[in-house]
């Protein structure tokens, strides 16, 4: 659906995105991850034809970008409200819908569909300014998916949610991937980025540091470190097989030690007395990898801070 291909933007001395390349297939949910001032926005307004790249290719439906030919299928929500304050919700919605490119009849029609799955009917006549931000958020996710694009990006896409909302628009968003959407998803929330996606971009400072799928990425960061849980109180003590890296009353975090085995420090935990009740692999978070990435903190240093 999309390839991004050795993509460079310089402001002044700064370069805003720095070699940056991707690709996105069909159907697929894609996170773009970085802390503020990782060039994330810059990378967004050249993908949908904001900014010009200074080098490098974008690639849409494998053909090269053209914004005026290849924006109407394209949804952007941005994490700045882009609406008309004094202006209707519903006549705000079908103006928008046109500008994509749908008759008025079209518009209409998806409109009321949309307000009516997200339970929006009553919001008809009211003007932005009435609105929550919670609600705001939800009308401008509406006119970001209405005219069915085939490339959405969503940028905080939760913000200003309530629970309840936010789980509505994550189902919608994981029904408009299995209808065939590309989904580029943009957030500082990385245990949100972990519940959707199939594959991220971390970036830092205009470059990118980490690309994969969200499974292979935890695989490759993981410290062999082991969660154990015992109904008893044992005084355990780190053996040939483990360290041991953090000890509570009745359970423990251990690291394999290298050359072993997890059931061979299951067997020396059991022989040290513990009654063990649980036993399980921690693989690090999202958010885990990258403050390791970005601070160079492993993750058992962590664990022990925490513990502290």
């Amino acid at each position: 659906m999309l390839e991004i291909v050795n993509l460079k933007k310089h402001y002044a001395a700064q370069k805003a995105v720095d070699g940056i390349s991707f690709s996105i297939g069909e159907g697929n949910i894609f996170g773009l991850l970085g802390p503020n001032g990782a060039g994330k926005t810059t990378l967004i307004r050249m993908i949908t034809g904001i900014f010009f790249p200074d080098e490098g290719e974008i690639l849409f439906k494998g053909n090269k970008f053209e914004p005026l030919r290849d924006v109407s299928a394209i949804g952007y929500m941005p994490e700045e409200r882009g609406l008309y304050k004094k202006m209707k919700i519903g006549e705000q919605a079908v103006y928008l819908a046109q500008l994509k490119g749908l008759t008025r009849s079209q518009a209409l029609e998806r409109v009321k569909e949309w307000f009516v799955r997200l339970e929006m009917e009553s919001w008809w006549n009211k003007k932005v300014e009435e609105l929550s931000k919670g609600m705001s958020q939800k009308l401008q996710f509406v006119i970001t998916v209405l005219h069915q694009p085939s490339l959405i990006i969503l940028d905080e896409p939760f913000s200003g949610l309530d629970p309840v909302n936010a789980n509505l628009i994550k189902e919608e968003i994981l029904l408009l991937a299995r209808k065939g959407s590309s989904i580029i998803f943009s957030t500082h929330r990385m245990e949100q980025v972990e519940e959707i996606c199939d594959h991220i971009v971390l970036m830092n400072k205009g470059k990118k540091i980490l690309d994969g799928t969200v499974t292979d990425i935890k695989q490759q960061f993981k410290e062999n470190l082991f969660a154990v849980s015992f109904d008893n109180r044992t005084p355990l003590s780190a053996s040939p097989s483990f360290d041991l890296i953090r000890k509570e009353e009745r359970s423990a975090i251990i690291r394999i030690a290298e050359g072993y085995r997890p059931h061979e420090a299951l067997q020396n935990l059991l022989a040290q007395g513990a009654a063990v009740t649980g036993f399980y692999e921690l693989l690090p978070s999202l958010n885990d990898i990258f403050i390791r990435l970005v601070e160079g903190t492993p993750l058992a240093h962590q664990f022990q801070q925490e513990g502290a």
